[in-house]
């Protein structure tokens, strides 16, 4: 076994994972500090807006410090692990990491987003470049790392004995040091900590800190929604707004009397503290899932000038079509995929809808190809999966294709290629048993198409009055790409699809 001083210090930063993200919430690590990793082997599980994802990291060795619980945010580029690299019997790498981290661990008390650090300055891990492995590469792509060979199975060098941060308490969600300090902790909000006063503020992320900062916000006095008191981007977000308010609430009073507004007297500290838990009230942070959806949908509302149309159809025809081509043998065709297929012909005959608007260049981009996005509703929130060619499908493949993207999202399987990329998004929203909606494009594409439920009513067929399959049919659109007679063309030509299937066969 090689000894401490042959290894290397590498710290293993969250890497940028594609698609225009910036952070990523861990959801379970893979490893525990003194396990021995391979290199391209997954440390860990991570949440982006889009999906959940293993990291691999592209260091061998033994793994010293972890940085982030298990539902922390982190941005792209902070700290995930510390491995200790270096050359030993049977490929496992030097313990000398796992004994620094312990040490160092048992002189701070804290370690926060920092890797580990030997005792008394006697031997340090130096940080130095990326080390790229010789063998094969494994296809594991990380920005700025490249790749290497396959991942081997991780053993425990030291199961007796973890890298620790030192025993803590914490009050309040503050953090209250057991052991002695040397010297003033990193990116705290306070002064340096002396022997067992207050230490750090429990924060994580840089920048949860950086946007305390730029507000003038004293992170101490905040209470953490988050595990064990840690202070989340939505608890600086909640303060401020409340410090907003209060200010702009003074102000529209002194403006209107001319006069400063009368306090009220001052409620203890713990009770007024901005982002402090209120009495039955519970709030839930707009992060992964969520808070991609927000963003999503109010940058929509915002910048789309969209408009809605809407229309009811006779889907008798379409439900006997679908009955016969199920009864005629091969794999059955799901209903979407056959509205998927609608979809396509219509946006053939209306390509001013397959668009988006380019507002930099102030253009309308139209698009050859359709790749079709449909709303899933999953446990982790609305999710819009992306058929890619839908127009160069049929029933078929279309239907197989739904079916891999709705199993992969009710698992959380889906990568950010599958969810982005979209140019025409259909809304299945029937199946919550509503007939109707209004609902908000997915931007930036022009168009969506809602269906709602398929119900028997009353309806004139051929001159009399008899019970059909009916379901109501909505378009909303930007009304920037075209203008109504557009928008109604196409919905109208779908609900002819849908009461005549036949109509299809003049474009197939």
């Amino acid at each position: 076994m090689a000894h401490a001083s042959e290894g290397r210090g590498q710290e293993f930063r969250l890497p940028d994972l594609g698609e225009g993200l910036t952070e990523a919430e861990i959801v379970r690590w893979l490893v525990e500090v003194g396990d021995v990793v391979a290199v391209d082997q997954p440390v860990v599980e991570v949440e982006t807006a889009k999906a959940m994802v293993e990291v691999p990291c592209p260091y061998g060795g033994v793994v010293t410090a972890r940085f982030g619980e298990e539902g922390t945010e982190l941005p792209v580029g902070a700290p995930l692990v510390t491995v200790a690299v270096g050359t030993g019997e049977d490929g496992a790498a030097p313990a000398a990491g796992t004994e620094a981290a312990a040490s160092a661990g048992g002189e701070s008390g804290v370690a926060e987003s920092r890797g580990a650090a030997s005792t008394g300055g006697e031997s340090r891990i130096a940080e130095s470049a990326a080390v790229r492995a010789e063998a094969a590469g494994s296809g594991n792509v990380l920005v700025g790392y490249g790749t290497s060979e396959a991942p081997a199975r991780r053993r425990r060098v030291r199961p007796d004995r973890r890298a620790a941060t030192g025993a803590a308490a914490r009050t309040n969600g503050r953090v209250r040091v057991a052991g002695p300090v040397d010297g003033p902790a990193e990116g705290s909000a306070g002064g340096p900590a002396e022997g067992s006063v207050d230490g750090p503020v429990p924060v994580i992320s840089p920048l949860v800190r950086r946007l305390a900062r730029q507000n003038d916000l004293d992170l101490r006095e905040l209470t953490g929604s988050g595990p064990d008191g840690l202070i989340l981007r939505a608890d600086v977000e909640y303060a401020l707004r409340a410090s907003a308010a209060q200010g702009g609430r003074a102000a529209d009073h002194e403006a209107r009397t001319g006069r400063a507004p009368v306090t009220a007297p001052t409620a203890p500290a713990s009770a007024t503290t901005p982002g402090a838990p209120r009495s039955g009230t519970v709030r839930t942070p707009l992060k992964g899932v969520r808070g991609a959806v927000a963003d999503k949908l109010s940058r929509s509302r915002r910048e789309i000038p969209d408009a809605t149309c809407w229309v009811d159809a006779d889907a008798t025809g379409l439900m006997r079509a679908r009955t016969a081509m199920n009864a005629s043998g091969g794999p059955k065709i799901s209903l979407i995929a056959l509205l998927a297929r609608i979809c396509t012909a219509a946006l053939a005959r209306f390509p001013e809808l397959n668009a988006t608007v380019d507002t930099e260049a102030r253009e309308i981009v139209r698009f050859d190809d359709v790749h079709l996005g449909f709303a899933a509703q999953t446990d982790r929130g609305l999710v819009v999966p992306v058929v890619r060619d839908a127009h160069a499908r049929d029933a078929e493949a279309l239907t197989a294709e739904f079916a891999r993207l709705t199993e992969a999202a009710h698992e959380g399987r889906l990568t950010p290629g599958e969810l982005t990329g979209g140019t025409f998004t259909l809304n299945n929203y029937g199946v919550f048993g509503v007939d109707g909606s209004t609902p908000i494009i997915n931007h930036p594409e022009a168009a969506m198409l809602g269906v709602g439920r398929i119900v028997a009513k009353p309806w004139v067929h051929e001159g009399e009055l008899a019970v059909r399959q009916v379901v109501q049919l909505s378009l909303t659109f930007d009304h920037r790409v075209c203008d109504g007679g557009t928008a109604g063309g196409f919905l109208r030509y779908v609900a002819d699809c849908v009461e005549q299937p036949a109509v299809l066969l003049r474009t197939l």
